[in-house]
C-alpha cells in the first residue's frame, strides 16, 4: 500500500492553529526522544517519523512531479481535479488482499465518474446503487445491472418496479412499510437484504441513527418478509465512515451471525449474504490504521461465517479518496480583523463540499512547498520560495462565492501566498465532485483523468 493511501498530523482545517510563525528549525528533523534509539540499534525500535503532514507532502511532491503537475495547470487552468484510476486499482487490490474471498460492490455515490465506473468494473468488482441515476450511469459504462446491489433502505414503488426491469434482483429493507412495496413484483426471483443498526458514536458519520432495524427487531421483520413471500437472503450493516478500529465489526459480524443462526434454525432455511458494507478510514489531516491492520482484526471474527454464506463489501470512501487531487488557485487577497485571508476558486459549494457534509477536512498545500514552479518563475523567484516555505503564516481560505457560509479554513498555517498562486489537496476524491453544486452559478470543477504510471 502506497503512502498516500495512508496519509500521515496535521491539525484539523480550522481546528484553531496557534497564530505563530513556525521558526525553519520546526521544520528540521526532530532528535529522537529520550529512551528511543534511531534505527540499526539493537532495540529493533523503529526511528521517529517526521509528522503526518510532512510524511503526506514528501508523497505528494513526489506525484506531483510524476504527473508533471505544473504543465497540467497551465494546459488545463484552475480549479482542476486530478484523476488517476490506477489508484482505484491500487485500493481495489489492497482490499482483494486483506479481505480475500469478500464481494467488492463499489459504492457508486462516492465518485460517480465514468472514469471509475469503468475501472472498478474492468477490475471485476460489481456496484451498489441508490438511485436510478446511478443505474443510468452503470448501464452507459456497459455494466451487467444483475450484479448490483440496490442498497437504500427507503424506495419508491417506482424506484423498485424500476430497478427490477433494468435487472436488479437483491434489494435492501429496513422497516415494514418498505416490505409492501414489493406486493407487485414477481417473487420468485427477488430477494431483500434485511438492514440491521449497530450504533457507532465514535465514527466519523453514525449511519446507523437514520438507517437500520435493532437485531432483536429484526426477526419480526423477516417473519413478515416470509408471510409476504420475500425471500431474506441475508443481512447489512454498517458500522460508520471513518471507523477506526476493527471492535465494531467484529461485535457487528458476531451479532448477525447469532441472529442468522438463529433464524435458520427457526425457520428451516439457510441465508446467502453476509455484506459489511463500507467505513474503512482514509487518512486526511491526521493518520488512521492501515486497511491491514483492521483486517487483522476482522478477518478472525469472518472465520465464523458458514461456507454457504458470501461475504460481501461496499466501499466508498477507501476506493474514491485516493483516486483525485485538487487544484485551486488563490483569487484575492485581504487583511482583516483576524488576520489575513486568501480567497481561492475553489470552497465549501464545490470541491470542499465534503468540509460542511462529512466533517472531513484533507490537507491544503502550497504548490511552492511541493516544488511545483509557478508560471514564470525565475531562478531568483525559486530562491526566495524555498526559503519562505521554510515559514508558516496563519491563514483563512475562503471559496469563491459571495456567501459567509463559504470558508475553507481559519488559522491554517501556510507558507506565505500571493494571488496566482497554487494550493494543492490530496485524498480529494469521495463525497467532493459528487456533491458540488452550481451555488451561485459557479461550474462544477472539471477533472482532467492523469497517470503517473
Amino acid at each position: 500500500m502506497t503512502l498516500a493511501l495512508q496519509p500521515p498530523t496535521l491539525d484539523r482545517l480550522g481546528s484553531g492553529v496557534p497564530d505563530r510563525l513556525a521558526a525553519p528549525s520546526d521544520l528540521r528533523p526532530r532528535r529522537p526522544r529520550p529512551g528511543r534509539r534511531r534505527l540499526g540499534s539493537n532495540t529493533g525500535q523503529l526511528p521517529d517519523l517526521p509528522p503526518h503532514r510532512e510524511l503526506v507532502r514528501r508523497e505528494l511532491a513526489a506525484y506531483a512531479q510524476r504527473i508533471r503537475l505544473g504543465a497540467l495547470v497551465r494546459e488545463h487552468g484552475s480549479p482542476l481535479f486530478l484523476l488517476d484510476v490506477d489508484r482505484v486499482a491500487t485500493q481495489l487490490l489492497a482490499l482483494r488482499r486483506e479481505l480475500p474471498g469478500a464481494g467488492i460492490h463499489f459504492a457508486t455515490k462516492s465518485l460517480p465518474h465514468p472514469a471509475v465506473i469503468r475501472a472498478v468494473h474492468g477490475f471485476g468488482a460489481s456496484f451498489e446503487v441508490a438511485s436510478r441515476g446511478e443505474i443510468d450511469l452503470l448501464e452507459r459504462e456497459g455494466v451487467p445491472i444483475g450484479r448490483c446491489l440496490h442498497t437504500h433502505p427507503v424506495k419508491s414503488v417506482a424506484d423498485i418496479t424500476g430497478a427490477y426491469l433494468r435487472g436488479i434482483r437483491t434489494f435492501v429493507v429496513d422497516s415494514p412499510s418498505e416490505v409492501a412495496k414489493f406486493a407487485g413484483l414477481p417473487t420468485h426471483d427477488v430477494g431483500v437484504l434485511v438492514r440491521l443498526s449497530f450504533p457507532n458514536p465514535d465514527a466519523k458519520s453514525d449511519l446507523s441513527s437514520k438507517f437500520g432495524v435493532a437485531p432483536e427487531d429484526a426477526p419480526a421483520l423477516v417473519d413478515l418478509c416470509r408471510r409476504s413471500r420475500l425471500a431474506v437472503r441475508g443481512f447489512t450493516f454498517h458500522v460508520g465512515s471513518q471507523t477506526t478500529s476493527a471492535a465494531p465489526w467484529v461485535r457487528a459480524i458476531a451479532t448477525t451471525l447469532q441472529l442468522m443462526r438463529s433464524l435458520e434454525a427457526l425457520h428451516g432455511t439457510r441465508f446467502e449474504v453476509l455484506d459489511l458494507g463500507g467505513g474503512f478510514p482514509i487518512g486526511y489531516d491526521e493518520p488512521v490504521p492501515s486497511l491491514a491492520e483492521l483486517a487483522r482484526g476482522i478477518r478472525p471474527a469472518l472465520a465464523a461465517v458458514p461456507e454457504h454464506v458470501r461475504v460481501v463489501v461496499e466501499p466508498g470512501r477507501f476506493i474514491a479518496a485516493p483516486a483525485m487531487t485538487l487544484i485551486t488557485r488563490v483569487i484575492g487577497t485581504s487583511d482583516r480583523a483576524d488576520g489575513r485571508w486568501h480567497h481561492l476558486d475553489e470552497g465549501l459549494y464545490g470541491a470542499y463540499s465534503n468540509i460542511p457534509a462529512e466533517d472531513v477536512h484533507a490537507l491544503v498545500f502550497a504548490a511552492a512547498e511541493l516544488g511545483v514552479r509557478p508560471l514564470g518563475d525565475d531562478a531568483a523567484e525559486r530562491t526566495a520560495r524555498r526559503v519562505l516555505t521554510r515559514v508558516r503564516v496563519p491563514v483563512t481560505l475562503a471559496g469563491p462565492t459571495c456567501d459567509s457560509v463559504d470558508v475553507v479554513a481559519r488559522h491554517l498555517p501556510l507558507p506565505p501566498l500571493a494571488d496566482g498562486d497554487l494550493l494543492v489537496s490530496p485524498m480529494m476524491g469521495a463525497y467532493t465532485w459528487a456533491t458540488a453544486t452550481g451555488f451561485n452559478g459557479i461550474a462544477r470543477t472539471p477533472v482532467v483523468e492523469v497517470s503517473a504510471a
